[in-house]
């Protein structure tokens, strides 16, 4: 079929990777060329491949979906994405759009809303929620203050990784291992933390990296 679009979909939980591979090809155009449950697979299998949609996830086997998403911007700009996650949009859903994804779905949505914003994406549209998009909006629309937004908003992507680790109980030398980065990076890390979120030391930095993390649906 000429107008056919292949799908990569990059997800490190198999059963709802299975799901999403069973309802992309529930559309006859659609068709699933590969799947990955990281980011270094899918950047394995994009050697050969050349599909015109990837469905991230966020949270992958060894790095961030959003690091996908800028790996991609470069080495394969023609690749629509689309992040497919269960973490909260008002968190993410801009930074993903500022990492050049073309759209934010939560994975709690009905199937008849993936389908939805992947037909927007491939007409050429940006997809986030009807909620998101107002938010959009109006923080285009107004003065941002110093001290307006959530504090989190504020982060670096790699900061609120940082964050997150830390809040599920990693030390530092464990942190640089699941990021790749050395400790002395980490450490670095921390001491922006300390200074955007507005606490001192390490053990009030960890015990607001606790409580973030708690309020973050499990992955």
């Amino acid at each position: 079929m000429a107008d056919t679009v292949g799908f990569l979909v990059v997800d490190d939980h198999p059963i709802f990777r299975q799901g999403l591979v069973a309802l992309i090809q529930s559309e006859d155009r659609y068709r699933v060329l590969a799947e990955a449950g990281s980011v270094s697979e899918a950047l394995s299998l994009l050697e050969s491949l050349t599909p015109d949609v990837a469905l991230i996830d966020i949270t992958l086997a060894d790095r961030s979906g959003l690091d996908l998403v800028k790996s991609l911007r470069g080495t394969h700009p023609r690749i629509q994405c689309l992040i497919i996650s269960i973490h909260d949009e008002q968190v993410y859903a801009e930074r993903a759009l500022k990492a050049q994804a073309r759209g934010y779905v939560m994975k709690q949505e009905a199937a008849s809303v993936i389908l939805e914003a992947i037909k927007t994406i491939l007409a050429g549209k940006i997809y986030v929620s009807a909620t998101m998009r107002e938010r959009l909006l109006e923080s285009q629309l107004r003065i941002r203050s110093e001290g307006e937004g959530p504090l989190v908003g504020r982060l670096s992507d790699r900061e609120l990784e940082v964050l997150m680790h830390l809040g599920r109980g990693a030390g530092a030398a464990e942190i640089a291992g699941l990021l790749h980065i050395s400790v002395k990076t980490v450490n670095v890390h921390q001491d922006h933390l300390k200074k955007k979120l507005g606490v001192e030391g390490a053990a009030e930095l960890r015990k607001f990296a606790v409580r973030w993390a708690q309020s973050q649906p499990p992955v």
